[in-house]
């Protein structure tokens, strides 16, 4: 069942499963199942992910590649400002390496620009789908290229970072949701002990600084951390607030027009683009859904409302209907359309 494999702990069966310990296992899989026009869902640490209790048709591949190589480089570039003395590395790294492995690697070896996004569940390989990111940080501020199975031409093609269109959690990869499969991301470091500026006020306020200045990386790391374990946003099997997709909603970007609507006191944050940022948790919580909000199997967290929870008996079903009544309850209160972050697999919000 993919129950057993989602962070979720939702998920109905799968007509047949295949782990691809290796690149040219993974790719012959997907294109295999491609070219025989079968279903076929790639599968990474299932922690972006809602899936259908019907469970899905066809094959699921679980990306389980490993390998990550170090290039000392002379960090040429946007990543690095263009400074060549700063003493950098290239990292290649395998789809299939544990995300969190990877920052952790990174701190202990102060290579700078992923120590804010410590603890996030999931595999190397999604990051750059959603350009994850959290406090202040994205991956997209330190990824060098991206190289992918094109299933629609059926080849290899590896993307410079300035052609992976990436945006606020968005992509060239999600905006063609299921034609590259991602292979291996490479990274380009900057190293030294501090991290980069720390451009988010609650971690500034936890490590003690100003926002915009430097901390230590291990420093860093461990506030980001206990941040996330204080939001149930770690992964703990003993605690069903962690069971989850993660932020469950976007944080809006609105015009300003809609933006000028919410109250004086809602969080905005303009853009580059001219948009304005919201805060999706406040907009949860000030439409009347509390922490813990829920009757049934499925609720809010206890401990973040922006993270929709499997209590331990929940059906997908039930976290969607959780998620349709916080989404339509914002809607009408502020007028605004909250977007899920995970992707729904034989689903629909």
């Amino acid at each position: 069942m993919l129950r057993d494999h989602t962070t979720l702990r939702l998920g109905g069966p799968a007509g047949s499963w295949l782990e691809a310990a290796d690149e040219a296992t993974l790719v012959r899989a997907v294109a295999d199942a491609d070219a025989a026009g079968e279903p076929v869902l790639v599968l990474g640490g299932g922690s972006n992910v809602v899936v259908s209790d019907d469970g899905v048709p066809g094959t699921v591949v679980h990306v389980a590649t490993r390998g990550l190589e170090v290039n000392p480089d002379n960090c040429e570039g946007d990543v690095c400002e263009g400074d060549p003395t700063c003493g950098g590395v290239t990292v290649r790294v395998a789809a299939g390496e544990p995300w969190d492995d990877l920052v952790a690697r990174a701190v202990a070896s102060e290579w700078i620009g992923v120590e804010a996004l410590s603890g996030i569940p999931g595999l190397v390989g999604a990051t750059p789908i959603q350009n994850v990111g959290a406090y202040g940080q994205e991956v997209a501020h330190t990824i060098a290229s991206v190289r992918t199975w094109d299933r629609v031409d059926r080849t290899q093609r590896t993307f410079a970072a300035a052609d992976c269109g990436f945006g606020y959690r968005s992509s060239r990869f999600k905006a063609e949701p299921g034609r590259y499969l991602v292979l291996e991301v490479t990274f380009q470091f900057r190293q030294g002990s501090l991290g980069a500026p720390i451009g988010y006020a609650e971690l500034a306020r936890t490590l003690g600084v100003e926002p915009g200045s430097r901390a230590p990386v291990t420093e860093v790391r461990n506030a980001v951390l206990a941040l996330r374990a204080a939001k149930g946003m770690v992964l703990d099997a003993a605690d069903h607030d962690t069971w989850s997709a993660g932020s469950f909603f976007t944080n809006p970007v609105l015009s300003a027009e809609t933006a000028a609507a919410l109250p004086d006191d809602a969080p905005q944050w303009p853009q580059p683009d001219g948009g304005i940022k919201t805060s999706a948790a406040w907009l949860i919580e000030h439409a009347g859904f509390d922490k813990g909000y829920g009757a049934g199997p499925a609720r809010l967290s206890r401990k973040h409302t922006l993270a929709l929870t499997n209590r331990g008996e929940a059906t997908t079903a039930d976290l969607l209907a959780l998620a349709r009544e916080v989404r339509t309850g914002v809607e009408q209160v502020f007028g605004v359309r909250l977007a899920n972050e995970p992707v729904l697999v034989g689903c629909a919000l």
